[in-house]
């Protein structure tokens, strides 16, 4: 169990690529590709101290996606490893397109 204490209200970012997400996503998470997800993130949450919880399938490409926002001066960000994982947190249920 993840037991990381989480920024409240966070802002929920799926690095997924769009097909992955449709397969099942955290409803309200923003789908930001780890691959676009520099040049995004601003305009997603200009906010440098906003709370932001990462996932993507299984927590690999999160825990990139969390070096790249720390880089970028992103100070609230967690690892949620996989959107059943963030959903369960949360206590929501994944949504499918």
């Amino acid at each position: 169990m993840n037991t990381e204490v989480w920024p409240e209200n966070p802002v929920v970012i799926d690095v997924r690529s769009p097909a992955e997400y449709a397969t099942g996503y955290v409803p309200g998470a923003l789908n930001l590709p780890l691959a676009e997800l520099a040049e995004s993130i601003r305009m997603a949450v200009p906010e440098l101290n906003r709370g932001i919880v990462l996932h993507c399938q299984a927590g690999v490409r999160a825990a990139n996606a969390l070096l790249v926002l720390n880089q970028l001066g992103y100070t609230q960000v967690v690892n949620g490893k996989s959107p059943a994982a963030v959903a369960l947190r949360l206590g929501k249920l994944l949504e499918r397109t």
